[in-house]
């Protein structure tokens, strides 16, 4: 079930499924629930999904003020959203942009996170000099965005080396990729990388220790930088275990899906709120494609 859900001054877009626990779902940039439907019929079977689409993706509003989508103001609405859906807490998975949201989240509010799935996530750039440089090439990317259009974006936004490995993809999936991107709205991206990017984000690095609750970090092994990553949140965060899939790049649920699909189900079903304690002993595994 598809619905705009009033929170905190901005309406969202959520799609709802399933019964069960409740599992949250934060798409990554240029997405929107779109990103997970081809994975609901699995994820909903014991759990009760809700997609959201992120403030200015989607169906979400697009609001004029870059300093609304700042992460804390992310993070605070998907609580509200589940205040609304009256879901006291939820595990969270998020993708990309999207993770790092839930990363936040979770530092932010580890009352309202019973488990965490971080795909090719990061907790943010730390070193001051790198998140300025970055701030200004996301500031003007997001002139680009409003001054050319989102098909000219799109076209360039997938022609980044982090996407390269999707080349491999059947002709139709990469179409619906590109459809979905193309269905979001200039403004929406621009403030979304004003707002929301990796340069003005507070870096989560000195709050690894503090995110608890079972971890399930997912990288592809053809995207090395995020494998990298989560090999240092692995390190730093108590309960998290990392999980390689051979054969995917960056995003690992659209390259290798029956793989990823495994590695979350696997996950959950270990970490119901009645049976968390075996994540604890959890290493770092690769190469789990099709287990």
């Amino acid at each position: 079930m598809m619905a705009r859900i009033p929170v905190r001054d901005v309406t969202l877009n959520v799609e709802t499924a399933g019964r069960g626990p409740a599992l949250v779902l934060l798409h990554g940039f240029t997405g929107s629930t779109a990103t997970w439907r081809p994975l609901l019929s699995r994820f909903s079977i014991r759990r009760s999904i809700v997609a959201i689409d992120i403030l200015g993706h989607g169906r979400s509003d697009t609001p004029a003020d870059p300093r609304r989508y700042a992460i804390e103001q992310a993070a605070a609405d998907v609580t509200a959203v589940l205040d609304r859906l009256a879901i006291a807490h939820a595990a969270v998975l998020g993708y990309s942009m999207g993770g790092r949201i839930a990363l936040f989240l979770a530092a932010a509010a580890p009352e309202r996170v019973t488990a965490l799935v971080l795909e090719s996530a990061s907790p943010g750039i730390a070193e001051p000099s790198r998140r300025r440089v970055r701030a200004e090439e996301d500031a003007a990317l997001a002139d680009a965005i409003e001054r050319d259009g989102v098909t000219a974006f799109v076209d360039r936004w997938e022609r980044l080396p982090l996407f390269a490995s999707q080349g491999r993809l059947a002709p139709g999936a990469r179409a619906e990729i590109h459809a979905a991107r193309l269905a979001n709205s200039a403004r929406g991206l621009a403030n979304s990388l004003r707002g929301l990017g990796q340069g003005v984000q507070p870096p989560l690095f000195d709050r690894l220790e503090t995110v608890a609750m079972p971890a399930l970090v997912i990288a592809g092994a053809l995207d090395a930088p995020y494998t990298a990553i989560g090999r240092t949140l692995c390190r730093r965060m108590p309960n998290a275990r990392l999980v390689v899939i051979n054969g995917a790049g960056h995003a690992v649920h659209v390259e290798e899906p029956a793989a990823f699909e495994n590695a979350v189900t696997d996950f959950l079903d270990h970490v119901t709120p009645a049976a968390q304690a075996p994540v604890a002993a959890w290493g770092e595994e690769s190469g789990r494609a099709g287990q």
